[in-house]
Formats: C-alpha cells, structure tokens, sequence
C-alpha cells in the first residue's frame, strides 16, 4: 500500500467512509448507496485537495486551508443563526418566537438570544422578505 500523505489523511478526517455499525437499524439495504455517495465526495474532495496543491503559488498548506475554510463556515453558521433569530423575534406576526424557544435552540441563554443580532441584521431579513420588521409594543421577551 502507497504511503498515505497529509491530503489522504485529510479526505478520511472530513469524509470518513460509513462502517456497518453506523447503520441504523432498518436501513441496511441502503448501506452501499450510502457508501458510494461518500466515495464520490472524497474522491471529488481529494481532486479539490490536489488542484490547490498544484496550482497554488508559495507555501498553501491543505490542513491550515482546511481550518481556515472551517473558521468561514463557523462565522457564516453563527450569521444565518443570528439572522433567523432576528426574523423569529422581529418578524413573525402576530407574536414573536419567545426568547426561552430562541435560546434553547440555539443553545444560548436567554439574555444572550435578546442581544445576538444587531438593527443591521434585522434590515438584512428585511431586504430579504421583502418587507419590514412587525411593530413591538413590548420588550418582555414572551
């Protein structure tokens, strides 16, 4: 077997291959559907891996390009998060979501769910429905 190199190592980090034990139970049929859609991710994932290794100019690093790319999703994540916590409390007529569901969700307290999303957010949602924020007559966060 060829020795593996960082970016073989990094292909079974991100798309492990599915073990039968992952199965759930009833679904066995599809295991090797399930099987080759990871192959076809790897395999597509690696040829990425590869083409920034040769096209890149200077010292690319495919594990530090990975936590940067990492760090975008996480940043982009918490974004849609805040922003769906906006349009939750902001917009959903004729009562907000409370504050106490926001939190849970998002595994944030109450108070930090109240302030997470700023006025910028909550134009961007509006831009995006196409209409503006509900009118609050209260703050009481129910």
């Amino acid at each position: 077997m060829a020795k593996k190199d960082i970016i073989d190592e990094l292909v079974d980090i991100r798309h492990p291959m599915p073990r039968m034990d992952e199965v759930v139970e009833g679904e066995e049929e599809f295991f090797s559907d399930w099987c080759s859609e990871v192959d076809r991710e790897r395999t597509a994932y690696e040829r990425d891996l590869r083409d920034h290794e040769e096209h890149e100019e200077g010292d690319w690093d495919p594990l530090l390009s990975e936590i940067f790319a990492a760090r975008r999703e996480m940043r982009a994540a918490e974004e849609r998060m805040r922003t769906l916590v906006a349009y939750g409390r902001e917009f959903i007529k004729p009562h907000p979501y409370q504050l106490k569901q926001l939190a849970e969700a998002t595994g944030m307290s109450i108070s930090g769910t109240r302030s997470c999303y700023t006025v910028d957010e909550v134009a961007a949602v509006a831009r995006r429905i196409g209409r503006q924020p509900r009118f609050r007559t209260d703050d009481t966060g129910e």
